[in-house]
């Protein structure tokens, strides 16, 4: 098969979209089939002749693209619809599949429905969720709307979890089906724990670090890592906080609380290094569609604390591997705080049981169903035949 998978966030970007995108890729190339991925080039990045970079069976073709409001530091591509065209009716793919739904997004899902192309799409982000913390609650509505129109519109539409499906489900999102995520457990292991590390952040050994991973944004509920961190050093003046990620509110937080640790953008070994130093993964994230850090942290071998919906729902289990509370309710959160760190003697056994489960999420599986339904859709089939066919087989 030859993909063409447009998305406005790619690595060299670090987050849980761009990360997952980019292990889909390459699982499907090492698959045998050939993927263009369209995406906006980068800051920094450098200008390639023709805008195109090949590295195997994978062409990595870049476009223009424009800050994103509130994200200055992210491009958003531009609208190219009528390139794509040209580009695609010169040299069609099999399939498109659109994983973003900004401008380069939607000039992806017209060009392909004009040249009568299948599209797939995922839904990887909140956005309906994100106005509420950056004055734009009003828009809400709107945005729904627009997604599902977006969705709507192509063949299918691949969800994380059964509860995201459910909810969009409930707004008419049509053509859903769960293609659930990964975690790379050699990447992510207790083996990278570094004592150097955990000096550096003042932990003597046997003090308890606790660690946030993920943007330095609004939409994280940053106000209750903050609440968390600063309850864990009034109960014990040992601990060490640590957020791990930079945006646009770290200039802030960093001047207001020099007493935490803030380890800017950490990726591969280092990252991987910075979870498995710290002992407690503190996530109060309310708008993921799934969370990939959670899983990360499990890898690693951490206590998780988050709340109980997408990743954490699926994989945690309070008391055996982790802990979870309800979802949005701040006061039970710094309550289970508290009492994970008032039973330190339970971190040995939760620690353990999390890696153990973590194990079990291979992107190997995740990688099948995802090509599984880009077969179908390509095939005109149903959506979510391949997943309860591979699920039949136990793959």
């Amino acid at each position: 098969m030859k993909l063409a998978l447009v998305t406005e966030t790619y690595p060299p970007e670090v987050n849980g979209v761009a990360m997952t995108l980019s292990r889909l890729v390459a699982g499907l190339a090492a698959r045998g089939h050939e993927v263009e991925v369209v995406r906006p080039r980068q800051d920094g990045e450098e200008k390639i002749p023709g805008r195109e970079r090949r590295a195997g069976r994978i062409t990595e073709w870049l476009t223009p693209g424009l800050p994103i409001p509130f994200y200055h530091t992210l491009k958003m591509g531009l609208p190219v619809w009528g390139t794509l065209r040209r580009r695609w009716a010169a040299a069609p793919p099999d399939l498109v599949h659109v994983a973003t739904e900004g401008p380069l997004g939607l000039a992806a899902l017209r060009a392909a429905r004009r040249l009568g192309l299948p599209v797939t799409s995922s839904f990887h982000t909140n956005f309906q969720q994100y106005g509420r913390h950056y004055g734009l609650n009003k828009l809400r509505a709107t945005i729904t709307a627009y997604l599902r129109w977006f969705h709507n519109r192509t063949a299918c539409t691949m969800v994380p979890t059964d509860e995201l499906r459910a909810q969009l489900a409930a707004r008419d999102f049509t053509r859903l089906v769960v293609i659930a995520r990964g975690v790379d457990t050699d990447i992510f292991s207790p083996e990278n724990r570094c004592e150097a590390l955990r000096a550096s952040w003042g932990a003597a050994p046997g003090d308890p670090v606790f660690v946030y991973v993920g943007r330095l944004a609004a939409e994280k509920n940053l106000g209750l890592v903050v609440e968390t961190f600063l309850l864990m050093q009034k109960n014990e003046p040992r601990a060490r906080c640590v957020l791990v990620g930079d945006g646009p509110e770290r200039a802030a937080l960093e001047k207001k609380f020099p007493q935490f640790c803030f380890a800017g953008m950490r990726r591969g070994p280092e990252l991987a290094a910075h979870y498995a130093s710290a002992d407690v993964f503190v996530f109060p994230s309310t708008t993921e569609t799934f969370g990939n850090v959670v899983t990360e942290a499990m890898a690693s071998g951490l206590v998780v604390l988050a709340f109980d919906y997408a990743a954490a729902r699926q994989h945690i289990r309070t008391g055996v591997n982790g802990a979870t509370v309800p979802l949005d309710d701040a006061g039970v959160f710094l309550a289970a705080a508290e009492k994970l760190l008032a039973h330190r003697e339970s971190w040995p056994a939760l620690r353990a049981a999390a890696r153990a489960a973590a194990l079990d999420i291979t992107w190997d599986k995740i990688v099948a169903c995802f090509e599984g339904e880009l077969l179908q859709a390509q095939a005109g089939k149903p959506a979510g035949a391949a997943v309860v066919a591979l699920t039949a087989a136990g793959g």
